[in-house]
């Protein structure tokens, strides 16, 4: 039993609700057709959807960074978890000394930051909303936050960088080009926005996982909050539990596991440990 509604494959599917812009799923066919839903560009006259997808194993849970759960005072405690970060990281951990270089590669190692993981892949998000055995009693969701929409939210100077560059997203050089510091980003807007960065190919499961980051304006900021002030820039597709282990079977059978996404022995235990749990009665 899913900790939502109970799924129903004859149900009909849910339209998004006015409030929260979730749509509740009831079949791995519906959830293709909602996670590409819109990604045909006519500019482009290709399916290109510019989606951040984010999943998650528990849709109860709060799209809250790093950083934003160590305490009440996160300005503070940013500086010196990254001076120290900096101070005791070899040089060649970065491939440039920039602020925006050392805020990826922090995010990346664990470091608490105001940054957030997301992917350009639907199907990476789906991984990571169905890895967990232990919340098949819960329903999972996966966010989908159109940067395209959030990209209309920039102060002046950054959408300048994107039009000048001609992209959707930013790169650790480009953001250099309009604030070399946090202070000085912070500062670009009185009002609050969200930045969507592409890390630097530090290693394989970067790339493997098709990483992309959200970037708040303010260490204080809840991306979640300026969401639903923006309703506009995304949509939420809740999973129902009794759902996830027929999406968890096809990705493993499309080869989205642990292996691929986390390459090394560690990936390799943990998708061995997972395929090989077997599932219980009553699960």
């Amino acid at each position: 039993m899913s900790a939502g509604r109970e799924h129903d494959a004859g149900a009909r599917p849910e339209r998004p609700d006015a409030a929260t812009n979730e749509i509740v799923v009831t079949s791995w066919a519906e959830l293709q057709e909602r996670l590409y839903e819109g990604s045909w560009r006519e500019a482009l006259r290709r399916f290109r959807p510019g989606i951040a997808f984010r999943g998650m194993g528990c849709a109860a849970a709060h799209l809250g960074t790093g950083l934003s759960r160590l305490g009440d005072e996160p300005e503070r405690l940013e500086s010196h978890l990254l001076r120290n970060f900096r101070k005791y990281a070899h040089r060649q951990s970065v491939p440039h000394d920039s602020v925006w270089n050392w805020l990826a590669v922090a995010q990346h190692y664990g470091l608490p930051t105001r940054l957030l993981d997301w992917t350009h892949s639907p199907f990476v998000a789906l991984h990571f909303a169905t890895e967990n055995l232990d919340l098949y009693d819960r329903d999972g969701a996966v966010w989908c936050v159109d940067y395209l929409q959030t990209n209309q939210h920039l102060p002046a100077p950054l959408q300048e960088v994107l039009h000048e560059e001609g992209s959707d997203v930013f790169t650790a050089e480009m953001l250099s080009a309009a604030a070399a510091s946090l202070e000085a980003f912070d500062g670009l807007a009185a009002e609050e926005f969200v930045v969507f960065l592409e890390p630097p190919s530090l290693d394989q499961r970067i790339v493997n996982q098709f990483a992309l980051f959200s970037l708040l304006s303010s260490p204080r900021m809840s991306l979640q909050a300026w969401l639903a002030r923006h309703p506009e820039t995304f949509h939420r597709i809740r999973i129902p539990g009794a759902l996830k282990w027929e999406i968890r079977d096809k990705l493993d059978q499309a080869n989205i596991t642990e292996r691929v996404l986390f390459p090394g022995l560690d990936g390799l235990s943990r998708w061995l440990r997972r395929y090989y749990t077997p599932r219980l009665s009553g699960r």
